[in-house]
């Protein structure tokens, strides 16, 4: 099988009649069949994509073709495709058929894009690990021992294993970032409001966001160029300047300034983590960039801000999934009442039921005040801490995760040990900034060392700039 590094390489192995893009996408779904252990996908879609893939190829041949033409490419099983499956990887939902097509999945389609499969995922994007999926647990593609992390782990599995291109993740609290790390991909958040959340099964509304894992800066950039916009149907979205990404990211005529967040270093961060991050740091500066210490005061509080705000929208967004209008009901329905009490107990798995109790505790009257108010207001700081850091820097370096993956099974029966490891990504998503994992090196057991970029609301292009020099100029010497 011909290899290829990114998108546009591919691109031009298909216009030379180099690649035969129909072989390409069987060579897939049998890497699919081959690693099937890892359980990364839910649903694969083989009929459609080669037929997808012979229509693409035509296009490709006549000149006729999008910015993504044959980029074959997994879904997150939280985003709506037509007449596909939409599990969210839940009991509670798994006869459920999608009525319509998510916004960025449309948009994807627009431009070529194949679509092979749905991937799995924790249950309804809940989890740090991806272990809390109706269909079991994903593998890491690096040491089938060890999680893939959460809760977007079979799209970065996928990508990790070469599966496909690249796949769509969400990222509530660091769910594109983390998986990311732990897989040795690149992921990116984007902004808050960039990305439509149209057809996205919500867990946090005002934390989700959807974004691309890929081997390469440059494969990130021009997926996100392509779901980036404006979207009637999504009122979150945000109507904002249209920039062309990929062209973006080799613009690095001016040498940006990058912060170190010191509380981001603290106790409980991985030696060989640090050490790694530290050799980064360094050779950055040996390029001239302007490197300097700032801080961000209020980020102790960002797991305990998190959890109250996000259980307590997952509360009242998993409200609807009654057992009455579509997906699992129980059999146990002598009265209504019963009904809906047995069908969301039997539906649903213990970590969504975990929060749903959490989320209706804090929202309750008499707690309200003490937990989700004042939840609300630190999340104000938070934001204001980011806003003061990037007045002195364009932009911020930290670790992705305190460790590298951990065991599968390890963390399951400690669920605040499991909540630990969002530390250093769930402070992006309070605030709304973009974040962009990338993959630096390997652990002394050969596990991957992810460091993270973040950046000031609608400032993409900076995290891609950087990444690509940490790509190009360091990561390959």
């Amino acid at each position: 099988m011909i290899t290829y590094k990114n998108h546009s390489e591919k691109l031009r192995l298909l216009k030379e009649g180099k690649l035969s893009l129909v072989e390409n996408v069987q060579h897939f779904l049998s890497q699919i069949e081959e690693r099937k252990n890892l359980n990364a996908f839910t649903f694969l879609f083989a009929e459609e994509a080669l037929q997808k893939a012979n229509e693409v190829e035509q296009k490709i041949i006549s000149g006729s073709f999008g910015k993504l033409a044959g980029m074959v490419i997994a879904i997150k099983d939280v985003l709506a495709i037509k007449d596909k499956p939409l599990t969210c990887s839940s009991k509670i939902l798994e006869n459920f058929t999608s009525l319509y097509t998510a916004t960025a999945v449309q948009k994807l389609l627009d431009e070529g894009a194949i679509i092979i499969g749905k991937t799995n995922c924790d249950e309804f994007a809940m989890g740090s690990s991806n272990e809390n999926s109706a269909f079991g647990a994903v593998k890491n593609p690096v040491d089938e021992t060890r999680v893939t992390g959460g809760s977007s782990g079979g799209s970065a599995a996928a990508v990790a294993a070469k599966l496909c291109d690249v796949s769509l993740g969400t990222d509530t609290g660091g769910s594109i970032r983390q998986p990311a790390a732990f897989c040795g991909i690149y992921g990116l958040k984007p902004t808050y409001g960039l990305v439509s959340r149209f057809g996205l099964t919500a867990f946090a509304s005002s934390f989700d966001s959807i974004g691309p894992f890929a081997n390469s800066v440059e494969d990130i950039a021009l997926v996100l160029e392509v779901l980036a916009g404006h979207d009637k149907n999504d009122s979150t979205s945000i109507n904002t300047e249209k920039k062309s990404y990929s062209n973006l990211i080799g613009d690095n005529k001016q040498k940006l300034k990058i912060g170190i967040p010191k509380e981001y270093f603290a106790e409980g961060l991985s030696p060989e983590i640090k050490e790694q991050i530290d050799l980064v740091i360094h050779k950055l500066k040996e390029m001239n960039f302007s490197v300097e210490e700032v801080s961000l005061p209020h980020t102790e509080f960002a797991i305990a801000t998190y959890y109250i705000l996000t259980t307590a929208e997952a509360s009242s967004n998993l409200a609807r999934f009654d057992g009455a209008r579509y997906g699992y009901r129980s059999q146990q329905s002598s009265s209504l009442s019963k009904m809906y009490k047995a069908s969301r107990s039997e539906g649903f798995g213990s970590e969504v039921k975990r929060r749903i109790m959490l989320g209706t505790y804090v929202l309750s009257s008499g707690y309200y005040d003490a937990y989700y108010k004042k939840a609300q207001q630190v999340r104000r700081r938070i934001k204001e801490d980011f806003v003061n850091a990037f007045s002195q820097v364009d932009v911020l370096l930290t670790p992705t995760t305190p460790t590298t993956a951990f065991k599968l099974g390890e963390k399951t029966t400690d669920p605040l040990e499991m909540y630990l490891s969002d530390i250093f990504t769930t402070s992006a998503n309070l605030a709304g900034i973009p974040g962009i994992n990338i993959p630096i090196a390997k652990d002394k057991n050969n596990l991957p060392i992810g460091l993270q970029l973040l950046a000031n609301q609608f400032e993409e292009e900076k995290l891609l700039q950087i990444g690509t020099i940490l790509e190009k100029e360091i990561l390959t010497h």
